[in-house]
């Protein structure tokens, strides 16, 4: 039986489903189980067979490492979930933008939203599949649930891997760098530069004071770094799977688990940064109720700047769709 919490959410089955169980979908599978973030995961594919063997490939392993019933299952099985994590759809190729996926998603996507609505009875939507911007513009709209209920992992890998290239470059533990990345999930992403902190401190007071050198070029350089990372694995190994995993576990554990976060994910945007009518990412306190608020902080004038090209591109492009 549900409950409520202290913080007034009401405290579901800890239930999750996964539709769409390739790489990604099982991986992140995988780290809800091996993080016991769930007490019950079903994971849901038009392979049922597939589906079942990864199911059982997990399970083999959870006495020793976690406690979740972990099975395979079907669209009934949305009923009653705390969080439905959607990764359905085809994933880029070498050469390929998150953009070029567009027209061959829309339609998976469209068809995944008609068969969860039907049996759909409470919880937070999560889209994962690329274009996760537009899919999630889009999703919403069909859904038509309260804000903030259905939004995408947007920005929280690219601000990951923004945060350990800077590690990396600084030579210290990620621990001590924050920062995030927003715009759109793919080459128009924007490294908001002017909100990173090394131990607290602006990193270019940081660098100033332990003589590490820090200029234009160098922040060019690892805002780059950062975007093509993505592309580069995909031309290494063919797709990319572990990284999203575990990031969409720190969602899953503040929506799930009552302890929410604060993640650069895309959401609706309602009138924050004056843009409305598109899905992108910026900072969001994310909980049992999907995205409960979007950050209004301010940025640089150049970070504003790439972000409204951000925003302008999206909507073009949903335009085009809708046309």
């Amino acid at each position: 039986m549900n409950s409520k919490s202290r913080t007034g959410y009401t405290i579901g089955n800890r239930k999750v489903a996964i539709i769409g169980i390739g790489y990604v979908g099982s991986s992140i599978a995988y780290a809800l189980a091996l993080k016991d973030v769930a007490r019950e995961i079903v994971m849901i594919d038009i392979n049922q067979e597939k589906t079942d063997g990864e199911a059982k490939d997990i399970r083999h392993g959870l006495p020793g490492m976690g406690t979740a019933d972990l099975y395979a299952g079907d669209y009934s099985d949305c009923a009653d979930c705390d969080l439905i994590i959607v990764t359905a759809g085809r994933g880029r190729k070498p050469g390929e933008s998150r953009l070029d996926l567009t027209n061959e998603n829309i339609k998976i996507m469209r068809s995944v939203v008609d068969a969860i609505k039907e049996y759909y009875t409470r919880g937070v939507v999560l889209i994962i599949s690329n274009p996760v911007d537009i899919l999630t513009y889009k999703a919403i709209q069909w859904f038509g649930l309260p804000d903030g209920m259905v939004f995408g992992s947007g920005n929280i890998l690219d601000s990951s891997r923004f945060v350990r290239t800077i590690a990396d470059y600084l030579e210290l533990s990620t621990g001590v760098v924050n920062g995030y990345v927003v715009g759109e999930h793919g080459d128009s992403q924007v490294p908001v530069w002017s909100h990173v902190t090394v131990g607290g401190i602006p990193i270019d007071e940081y660098c100033s004071d332990v003589g590490i050198e820090w200029n234009e070029e160098i922040m060019h350089e690892l805002a780059d770094r950062t975007k093509k990372m993505g592309s580069e694995i995909i031309v290494e190994k063919g797709r990319t799977h572990f990284g999203i995993a575990t990031c969409v576990c720190q969602l899953a554990d503040a929506i799930v688990n009552q302890r929410p976060t604060i993640a650069s994910v895309c959401s609706e945007l309602k009138g924050e940064h004056g843009c409305r009518d598109v899905a992108l990412s910026v900072p969001s306190v994310v909980g049992p109720a999907g995205v409960q608020q979007r950050i209004r902080e301010k940025w640089a004038p150049e970070e504003y700047r790439g972000f409204f090209d951000a925003v302008n591109m999206i909507r073009d492009t949903i335009n085009s769709l809708n046309g």
